[in-house]
């Protein structure tokens, strides 16, 4: 069955590129601001929600089967990456990147249902 990319498919993997691009530079503001912002199991969360969205992206762009568990994935750690972005309110990066990696989730959430087998 040849593979087949839907809208809802694109606009998933649009919000996981962003994501990762969010949480990429969200590691080089905390680690800049140092302090609570620069914690390591902070910083290990931006950086697992940056790769499970690459991941999530290039299974979808090359027609995995397994895409829709790649997506599961990504809608848990982007869920824990946005609530721990947002417990530093005062900071406009840091609720992007929650808003980001809501929207992800929103996006990825969808897919793992739509395309579960």
């Amino acid at each position: 069955m040849p593979h087949e990319m839907t809208e809802d498919m694109r606009e998933c993997i649009d919000r996981c590129q962003g994501c990762q691009e969010v949480c990429l530079e969200t590691i080089s503001h905390c680690l800049e601001l140092g302090g609570e912002h620069a914690e390591p199991g902070h910083i290990r969360l931006l950086m697992s929600c940056a790769e499970i969205c690459d991941t999530s992206a290039r299974f979808m762009l090359m027609g995995s089967e397994h895409h829709a568990l790649t997506c599961g994935v990504c809608v848990e750690i982007c869920d824990a990456c946005a609530a721990d972005c947002e417990r530093f309110d005062d900071d406009e990066l840091m609720e992007q990147c929650a808003e980001e990696c809501r929207r992800c989730a929103e996006s990825c959430r969808a897919m793992a249902g739509t395309h579960a087998r």
